[in-house]
């Protein structure tokens, strides 16, 4: 047995989508939800006239986004946008009631589905779930502060609306309930959280430690090699030199193993097959 990496950056453990994370700081839809909804669908009043020539709703959410994926969401606040845009922090005020209303933006703003319907697969439902996983797993990736928002209440803007309609497209031939459908995405959701989440931690465990994944398992060997040999642990001790290797994907095993699951309750149901 190799005495290695017991969790890798691909594992996955279930979780509600959007809950906790390291920190677990914000929460979605905590601000004025009235006027977010009406900025997010642009239905609300616009300001007169600016103190800053060319500063933007939109530009405002870019800046704020920006400074969440370079150094995490503590670090965004109205004053900390405003000095990215170069202008006072009462101008921002002008355009969005606070940071709780921004965050809902940025949300919003990160999530937008793209616009190429070859990212969602092929056209069976099969494999737009599968495309559907891999993109949000990267989302993550590309926005690790998204870990740190409960989203157990997100605010319907335009971008989470227009990726429900477009999977909901795909997946209907599943011929399976209304509440089903929902399911099924939100079981790939919540598995796609937990590993991302799985990866955050790691990496904010090397941050903090100084010590890389390497350097922390090879700490243990000296223990791990006496114990597996006194014969305690015959399963573990078993196991082959690969078993807790890096090179084995457990993020695209458990994806597919939810999938799999997903095709057999199908096909109990009489709905569409892969290629439906």
């Amino acid at each position: 047995m190799t005495r290695g990496k017991g969790s890798t950056g691909d594992g996955a453990s279930s979780g509600r989508t959007g809950g906790g994370a390291v920190g677990g700081t914000e929460t979605s839809g905590s601000g004025d939800i009235v006027r977010t909804l009406q900025l997010l669908w642009d239905t609300g009043r616009r300001p007169s006239r600016g103190p800053k020539p060319g500063l933007t709703l939109d530009r405002i959410v870019e800046a704020a986004v920006l400074v969440a994926d370079a150094e995490g969401l503590e670090a965004v606040s109205m004053r900390r946008v405003a000095t990215e845009l170069g202008t006072g922090t009462m101008s921002l005020y002008r355009y969005v009631p606070g940071k709780a209303e921004l965050l809902d933006l940025m949300l919003d703003r990160v999530q937008r589905p793209s616009e190429n319907p070859d990212d969602l697969g092929d056209g069976g439902w099969r494999s737009a779930l599968e495309a559907l996983g891999r993109a949000t797993l990267a989302l993550y990736q590309r926005h690790p502060w998204l870990l740190q928002v409960n989203q157990s209440r997100p605010l319907l803007g335009p971008s989470a609306l227009d990726g429900m309609e477009k999977v909901l497209a795909r997946i209907k031939s599943m011929g399976l309930t209304d509440p089903e459908l929902i399911s099924a995405i939100i079981a790939v959701d919540g598995y796609v959280v937990g590993a991302a989440r799985t990866q955050l931690y790691q990496r904010e465990a090397e941050r903090r430690t100084g010590l890389t994944d390497a350097e922390f398992w090879q700490a243990h060997t000296p223990v791990i090699e006496e114990v597996m040999t006194s014969g305690r642990y015959p399963l573990l001790a078993g196991l082959s030199e690969d078993a807790f290797g890096t090179d084995f994907d457990h993020f695209e095993f458990g994806l597919q193993r939810i999938l799999d699951g997903l095709e057999v309750f199908v096909e109990q149901r009489g709905g569409g097959g892969e290629g439906a």
